[in-house]
């Protein structure tokens, strides 16, 4: 015992030589001086023992929450000792105002302070502005544009009857001074209950968007709260932003998708969190329209990420999309969405390396790279070689000539590969140049979805730097999974036996990789004891039912109020395509699930080996 106070008379006597020439602070708030004497010291020290054995007050309590996460701790004590022994010199409370990170929200309102917040409203809104530079007269818009020293001088209060959007900025003797400041107000004439996220879409009335440009406009999301959102609670995010027509073929569906982004003041990317995903500004929202089950590409995302691949965060939401200039009505309901996350080189979506200009020489120029095979859609610049064709570069987005040459070169080196003599070889064949487990889970996803564009579209590749090539990340698998029935011409993906990887109408389409790959005995024999693996695990009988009850239970609801938007059910052609009809939703799912089982079993019995069916090709 005689020890133990010796030593803690010590460390006392210790630390108190240790700041005896600590000069005093006079500051507002001194993290770390909780006797509040204008200093931090080991009489400090001792009161926070003393505090945490149950013996103390505190002063003030703000002050000992040195790691300012809401909580006084042990913690707490070792970073006040660490500070005293001079093993650190701030405390992480310890962060100049101007250093604090804004939200994304509160840079979008600037300077400004807006007496009601982003947000929906009905009939009218009497919005009143004011600023915190001091001296100051604020200007400000209601068309998007940014306010100048010549726009509408501030005096009473903004009535507002229509979707708006308010811009406003501070001036000093005719100077702008602060940030500007925004916030967007989206008039509603009705409100609605429902159990999904919500998102409004507002273009102002400026119309339908286009395939190219994007359209100015205020977006909403309303989280449930309670298992309950309504169009007129408060958004879990409200910013500006635009969107614009996405797709190929699905760019002509009445449920139209698209692309959206949430911007900032400057019209950069605003990065907001949705629904638990990782902030970003650009997100894709996918329109489950031929597919009346509405869950097939979750399906397939859940599917690859249980057996190791790539594949985008999502959430179903439920969408309403006002082009007008009236207030949003119940009219302007689009149905179930799924909010999606792009892909693109970000550490919070694919996290690889981002190439940059300088990039130059081995090993830097080695990656990373995003490409995808686009049969007869691909986009400048491609990378063109001897023996495939349709490969896009999605990134670097301003690729140089030496990287394009690099990575041209480098898919060269796989397509020849695939080809040689001995393509098992470790040395010499594909197995030097790709990510061989990717492709093989890659082709059972392919292969389990008999997607009618598997392997020519959407079929994305990632080269990350020193690494070899890897398949994914997934994305396309809407008209997969015995989703319709043909282009009405008598083709069909609606088969449980054959192979999806063989050559299509008895060509290549974009390349023969994949074919070629399952030709291989090596390849083959990895792919069936892959599948052998997954069957006892993520893709058993079990394991799949359960997926897809997970995805389907939420969206009972939801899935009622799509169908009466869109009364599709027992409609064969839709979209263009020819598809499954039925008189429920629920019969949708069920077919859905019988595909899959059925498929699984057929694969079971299959030995991963080329065969020839009365219809191998998929369409």
């Amino acid at each position: 015992m005689k020890k133990s106070r010796l030593l803690i008379l010590s460390l006392v006597i210790a630390l108190a030589t240790s700041v005896f020439s600590m000069t005093l602070v006079s500051a507002a708030k001194l993290y770390g001086d909780l006797n509040q004497d204008g200093s931090i010291d080991a009489l400090d020290y001792a009161l926070m023992k003393g505090y945490l054995l149950g013996g103390t007050e505190l002063p003030n309590s703000s002050v000992a929450d040195l790691d300012a996460d809401g909580n006084i701790n042990a913690i707490d004590y070792s970073l006040l000792k660490q500070y005293l022994l001079k093993v650190i010199d701030k405390f992480p409370a310890d962060v100049p105002e101007e250093e604090v990170k804004k939200t994304e929200a509160e840079k979008l309102v600037g300077d400004i302070i807006f007496s009601v917040p982003s947000s929906t409203f009905k009939n009218s809104l009497s919005v009143a502005l004011s600023t915190k530079i001091s001296n100051a007269q604020i200007r400000y818009t209601t068309n998007g544009s940014v306010p100048t020293a010549s726009s509408q001088l501030y005096s009473n209060a903004i009535s507002l009857t229509k979707t708006t959007q308010v811009r406003a900025q501070a001036f000093v003797n005719g100077a702008a001074s602060g940030d500007i400041g925004t916030a967007v107000y989206i008039c509603s004439s009705i409100d609605a209950n429902h159990d999904l996220p919500v998102l409004i879409l507002d273009s102002y009335g400026a119309g339908k968007p286009g395939k190219e440009d994007y359209l100015d406009a205020a977006i909403m999301l309303m989280e449930p709260k309670n298992n309950q959102s309504t169009l007129l609670q408060t958004p879990t995010v409200a910013t500006r932003g635009g969107y614009h027509v996405r797709g190929q073929s699905s760019a002509n569906f009445e449920k139209t998708p698209y692309r959206i982004e949430f911007w900032d003041n400057e019209g950069g990317d605003a990065k907001y969190p949705v629904m638990g995903l990782p902030a970003d500004g650009d997100w894709c929202l996918l329109s489950p329209y031929p597919d009346k089950s509405l869950i097939r590409n979750a399906f397939a995302y859940e599917i690859g990420n249980d057996i190791g691949l790539e594949a985008p965060g999502y959430t179903f939401v439920e969408v309403y999309i006002n082009i007008d200039n009236q207030p949003l009505s119940a009219a302007d309901y689009q149905g179930v969405y799924l909010l999606t996350e792009t892909i693109e080189i970000d550490k919070d979506r694919l996290n690889i390396k981002k190439l940059k200009e300088d990039d130059l020489t081995e090993p830097k120029i080695s990656g990373g790279y995003l490409m995808q095979f686009n049969m007869q859609c691909a986009e400048e610049p491609l990378i063109k070689g001897s023996g495939w064709s349709d490969l896009e570069l999605t990134e670097p987005k301003d690729v140089k000539s030496e990287q394009l040459t690099w990575i041209t070169n480098y898919i060269q080196k796989v397509h020849n590969s695939i080809h040689s003599s001995n393509p098992s070889d470790q040395t010499t064949g594909y197995p030097a140049y790709i990510d061989v487990d990717s492709f093989v889970n890659f082709i059972i996803v392919n292969e389990m979805a008999r997607e009618g564009d598997a392997y020519m579209r959407s079929t994305r590749l990632y080269k990350d730097r020193n690494e070899k090539l890897k398949a994914g990340p997934l994305w396309d698998y809407d008209l997969g999974f015995e989703c319709y029935t043909g282009f009405g011409f008598g083709g069909t993906t609606s088969t449980v036996e054959g192979w999806q990887f063989q050559p299509v109408f008895g060509t290549n389409s974009t390349c023969d990789w994949y074919y070629t790959l399952m030709k291989d005995s090596s390849f083959q024999a990895k792919i069936d004891a892959r599948w052998k693996e997954l069957r006892k695990g993520p893709l058993s009988d079990a394991n799949l039912t359960a997926k897809i009850q997970s995805l389907t239970t939420p969206l009972k609801n939801g899935a009622k109020r799509n169908f009466q938007k869109w009364n599709i059910l027992n409609t064969s052609m839709v979209g263009g395509f020819g598809t499954q009809t039925t008189q429920t939703w629920e019969e949708q799912i069920t077919i859905l699930q019988n595909f899959v089982l059925q498929r699984v079993k057929w694969l079971d019995n299959s030995g991963w080996k080329p065969t020839t069916s009365s219809n191998p090709w998929g369409w």
